[in-house]
């Protein structure tokens, strides 16, 4: 059964939802066959990358940057998965008050440098998320499930 891995920093109630609707959207009863493992980013090792087939990422923008706890996760796994991960499916969500753009960016690059397939738009948050940023996230959660069947 391939596994699907969610890296998440959620220190909000809004990335606290925001989750939950990803989770949701991976766990939908029509992707029957995908196991979703979540962790938090501060805890997320290298054996759970190695061992997951596909990857979510969701991080609040901080200071025009991704959270210094999914910048610790890819420090952390860098090394040991740079040459078994390649073409490993991924998506991501980035919740910021101000600006994304440098948290897209910065996950985007480290993912390009992992040789990792981006299979589903990237979802971005400004402000408090509203009923269609939600299930922006559910979808996310689902699309990136779906490709590893």
């Amino acid at each position: 059964m391939p596994t699907l891995l969610i890296v998440h920093h959620t220190p909000s109630p809004t990335m606290q939802a925001l989750f939950e609707a990803v989770l949701a959207g991976a766990r939908d009863p029509e992707l029957e066959g995908v196991d979703v493992v979540r962790r938090a980013a501060l805890s997320a090792t290298a054996k759970d990358l190695l061992d997951a087939d596909g990857v979510v990422l969701g991080t609040p923008a901080n200071i025009g940057y991704m959270s210094g706890a999914l910048k610790h996760f890819f420090d952390t796994v860098y090394y040991p998965s740079l040459d078994s991960g390649r073409g490993t499916p991924f998506g991501f969500y980035v919740h910021g008050n101000e600006g994304v753009e440098g948290a897209v960016s910065s996950i985007v690059k480290v993912a390009k440098a992992l040789s990792w397939k981006q299979v589903a738009e990237a979802v971005t948050v400004l402000g408090a998320p509203g009923k269609a940023d939600l299930e922006r996230c559910r979808e996310l959660g689902g699309t990136v499930a779906a490709s590893l069947l």
